[in-house]
């Protein structure tokens, strides 16, 4: 039986899923300087800072092309636009993801259709994916969830011999790999966040998009301010989805970082793994072939403990979160699509099962510590 842990101490300390505040301060030098130069050039919108940073993006990534755009979800939409995805074509997707991946298909008209993930590590079920496939199937669109890689050898198999693009949800994978591959390197176009609790984390909402096909990369340039190359003829309908130059001087100065954090994040996760390995928490899969970059750390728990631990962890300052609590084919939304619950049961039953506890690479021993006593306290006894 799960015990019912002891109250909290006087002691207890607040571990937060993510500091920006501890990340930012060795930064705040460079960070000041960067904004002296966007201010003192009067560009601040697109300009030589984006430039530069699309520059170093895309060889971090390993493409030709990098494409900073307002936000991880204008980066779908734009991938989406580029390869003119219409209203009721379908492109296929994962039900367990945040809103983002499926609400910006339905956004262009076109149906998200969903299949079920993969038990243990969370993302699509590769599997399931041929079955699902009509001749309405105009992409397919993975999601690199947690910062572990779906199986894209797989998935960009399958797409290759039906003749379709993959359009990767790398926005929590950034710095991930499949067989030393750079997410965002592998399938048609790959979509990237900046949003400020994502691996590199801007101060705002951000994105790109990178691909290695040179048309689609123009049209993705053009796309993202309303459609228009020139600022006269406008080619097709875009949108407002430019980034903005102190944006992109910011993330200039914490792409250099990048690595560094995520073998912090790695260090974090390993412990992790070692100092629950012995409780009936189930810990994050790992694999050779795919570089995980621990975005989130999600642990699985059983349905009916979930909460009191949950309550527990905040009764000692310790953050959690669930990612996701509904999946997409139960929100209401989208209940014109006729799915019904326990279509998917493994998204479903992860639905109710995950909890991300936390990691962030300035994250201290006595902090994870911290988290792992409060975790262990609720299985002590079983």
């Amino acid at each position: 039986m799960t015990r019912t842990p002891a109250p909290p101490t006087s002691t207890a300390t607040h571990v937060p899923l993510v500091d920006p505040v501890a990340q930012h301060a060795p930064l705040m030098d460079a960070f000041r300087d960067a904004f002296e130069r966007v201010l003192s050039s009067g560009a601040f919108i697109l300009g030589q800072e984006v430039d530069a940073f699309e520059r170093e993006l895309a060889d971090f990534v390993g493409v030709r092309h990098a494409i900073g755009v307002s936000s991880g979800t204008d980066a779908l939409t734009l991938a989406m636009l580029a390869l003119d995805i219409k209203p009721r074509d379908e492109v296929i997707t994962t039900p367990f993801t945040w809103f983002s991946s499926a609400s910006t298909i339905a956004r262009l008209g076109a149906v998200p259709v969903f299949i079920d993930i993969h038990p243990r590590t969370f993302n699509i079920d590769a599997r399931m994916i041929e079955g699902a496939i009509t001749d309405r199937t105009k992409a397919l669109l993975p999601v690199h969830l947690f910062g572990l890689p779906a199986n894209m050898p797989e998935i960009t198999r399958i797409a290759d011999d039906h003749g379709l693009p993959v359009i990767a949800d790398c926005a929590q994978a950034i710095g991930a790999s499949v067989d030393g591959k750079s997410v965002g390197s592998i399938g048609k176009l790959g979509c990237f966040s900046f949003y400020p609790t994502k691996n590199l984390s801007g101060l705002g909402d951000g994105g790109a998009v990178t691909t290695n096909d040179d048309e689609l990369a123009e049209s993705v340039r053009y796309l993202r301010n309303h459609g228009t190359r020139d600022g006269v003829t406008f080619e097709r309908l875009g949108g407002n989805f430019r980034m903005d130059s102190l944006y992109a001087a910011l993330l200039r100065l914490k792409l250099p970082h990048l690595p560094a954090y995520n073998e912090a994040r790695k260090r974090l996760a390993a412990r992790y793994h070692r100092l629950l390995e012995d409780t009936p928490v189930i810990t994050p899969f790992e694999a050779p072939e795919r570089d995980h970059t621990f975005h989130q750390y999600t642990i699985r728990v059983r349905s009916n403990v979930r909460e009191p631990l949950r309550a527990h962890l905040a009764a000692e300052g310790i953050a959690s979160k669930v990612y996701y609590p509904k999946p997409m084919h139960l929100q209401p939304c989208f209940a014109n699509l006729g799915y019904e619950p326990g279509q998917f049961p493994e998204a479903e039953a992860a639905s109710e099962q995950v909890l991300s506890i936390p990691i962030f690479p300035e994250m201290t021993r006595d902090q994870q510590d911290a988290v792992v006593r409060a975790v262990r306290d609720v299985f002590d006894g079983d």
